[in-house]
């Protein structure tokens, strides 16, 4: 971040100022999350950046989220987001992971090596979609590949609207594709796995290192992490991007609505379907399962389309098990203190 600091430039919308009331205004500093650490957060506001404490009576905040602070800097309360990108987290953990809050676009970086993986581009096309946010496939290290038209044609049967950009990321000028949505003000989360060039893309569109960079390894085409943690981070042209450490496990949660947007072709079949709860296995009359043996559908994206919405609907039992669970371990440990403020009154 530079010094010259104003909430228009760190992304300030009036989706935001309306969620504001009159005293809040006057009494209030917003401020926006650019780097979050185990114990503290730092902020960046109009008065410049600074560091408040992560307390446990804060709510979930993650890298992009809006916060109000008092006069004394204290942390009063989280502003709506406008976009949350969040999965499953990591392992066997039955809890959400928050990754990004309030973009305006998504750059889903995949590298044109072995590692390219149209499943895996799904699978963030999902995550984007559910967060209401413009996804952008951005297939890198264009350089070292002999049919990169080849690849960008596979992506976009995915979708005949999906933006495709194809860039060399240590080319500043191969990256100049990308500036329509870089513009002053807007935010952009590069999304990807490991060794995709997420963090040699960053460096390109920042014009400066700002993150270390790493090579891949021969024996796989799997990259090593480089990116460590979520920055928020100003281009020199006004635009805002967000960072983010590579990701070997993506796990959906509550993501249906997601899945079907990706996959809007095959739900679009499935409205012609004989019957409405139509599971396009080997039920008769489904129209999925025709195009699939005419060949106007591939095995591969309706296996895909099987899988993820198999893994969300159990994910987000799971999720849900665990909220309700909270929940109740809530209302016990406040009738806990109801009888112990009882007993110590005499009552």
């Amino acid at each position: 971040m530079t010094n010259q600091i104003t909430l228009a430039s760190l992304g300030w919308q009036p989706f935001y100022q309306q969620q504001l009331t009159l005293d809040e205004w006057d009494n209030a500093h917003p401020v926006r999350v650019t780097e979050q650490h185990r114990s503290r957060l730092e902020v960046a506001g109009d008065s410049g950046i600074t560091a408040i404490p992560i307390t446990p009576s804060m709510p979930s905040i993650c890298v992009g989220d809006w916060l109000l602070l008092d006069t004394d800097g204290h942390f009063l309360r989280l502003l709506q987001r406008k976009s949350c990108f969040r999965r499953k987290a990591a392992g066997s953990r039955v809890s959400e992971q928050l990754i990004a809050a309030n973009v305006d676009s998504a750059f889903i970086v995949c590298s044109l090596n072995r590692d390219f993986n149209l499943n895996r581009i799904e699978r963030y096309l999902a995550l984007a979609h559910k967060a209401a946010v413009e996804p952008v496939v951005v297939l890198s290290k264009v350089d070292l590949c002999p049919d990169p038209e080849g690849y960008r044609e596979a992506v976009q049967k995915l979708d005949s609207l999906l933006s495709i950009e194809l860039v060399n990321g240590l080319d500043p000028a191969s990256t100049v594709r990308l500036r329509p949505w870089c513009q002053p003000g807007n935010s952009v989360v590069l999304l990807g796995s490991s060794g995709a060039g997420k963090s040699t893309l960053g460096n390109s569109l920042l014009g400066e290192t700002l993150q270390a960079t790493g090579t891949i390894r021969e024996d796989d085409a799997r990259g090593r992490h480089t990116t460590t943690r979520r920055s928020l981070l100003r281009m020199a042209n006004g635009a805002l991007l967000l960072d983010t450490p590579g990701m070997r496990e993506l796990q959906l949660g509550d993501c249906e609505n997601g899945v079907a947007a990706t996959f809007s072709d095959i739900e679009q079949l499935a409205t012609h379907c004989r019957f409405g709860d139509c599971q396009h296995l080997q039920e008769p009359g489904c129209a999925v399962r025709k195009a699939l043996e005419e060949g106007r559908l591939e095995a591969r994206r309706l296996d895909n389309y099987h899988k993820l919405l198999r893994e969300q609907a159990l994910n987000r039992a799971s999720l849900a098990e665990r909220r309700a669970g909270d929940r109740e371990l809530g209302r016990f440990y406040k009738r806990t203190q109801r009888e112990s403020t009882k007993i110590k009154r005499g009552t």
